[in-house]
């Protein structure tokens, strides 16, 4: 598993206008290759009386799988442009289909790479971004007298206490990122004189917005 990558936030939906042709942008994550494709017809026929439906998407942790179409434009585009959206920011597990309808003066080349281009990133900046990071839940437990310092360590180190349940002693649920768990966990047994009961539970993924 990685232990960070960059993906949207969720969908989102954006308009430009480039010589009176609109370019309407339609961003969504997506978790296979059916899924973009069934989200590709659904927009086909949203947007049915449209002349070009152009995409791209990349999926997988070392993006193994990237698809793009220029759907009518001349070649290298529409697709390709789109696909260097996602690229550049290495974009995880997202498609964008950008719509065009013509307005009746030709772009050229460079034109229509600037518009299918610009239509794409402001898709992506109205689905907004996140940057997924992987986290060790870790379980401490301590007596009442070493709580603080576990707490401090906690806090201090920018980790997450996700709970504190209250008995005979005190146990703490922390979310710490995976590269800094081990150390961690070394401060602890440091804080405490090794007299903290350490372990560790399963990983998850936690999300920033990435602003």
């Amino acid at each position: 598993m990685l232990e960070r990558y960059i993906t949207i936030m969720g969908e989102g939906q954006a308009e430009i206008v480039e010589k009176k042709s609109r370019f309407i942008a339609n961003v969504r994550p997506i978790t296979s290759e059916n899924d973009a494709i069934s989200y590709i017809e659904g927009i086909k026929k949203k947007y049915w009386d449209a002349r070009h439906n152009c995409y791209a998407y990349q999926l997988g942790e070392k993006n193994n799988i990237q698809r793009y179409s220029d759907d009518g434009e001349p070649g290298g585009t529409a697709g390709m442009p789109i696909l260097d959206v996602l690229r550049g920011q290495n974009i995880k597990d997202t498609i964008i289909v950008v719509t065009r309808y013509f307005g009746g003066t030709l772009l050229g080349t460079g034109g229509l790479v600037r518009a299918y281009s610009s239509a794409a990133k402001a898709g992506i900046d109205a689905a907004g971004l996140i940057e997924q990071i992987l986290h060790s839940e870790i379980y401490v437990t301590v007596d009442y007298t070493l709580s603080g310092k576990v707490r401090y360590e906690a806090m201090n180190n920018g980790h997450i206490i996700k709970d504190t349940v209250y008995t005979d002693n005190v146990k703490f649920v922390i979310q710490a990122e995976k590269a800094l768990a081990d150390g961690f966990i070394k401060s602890i047994v440091n804080a405490t004189g090794g007299k903290a009961l350490i372990e560790k539970g399963g990983e998850l993924y936690l999300s920033k917005e990435i602003k």
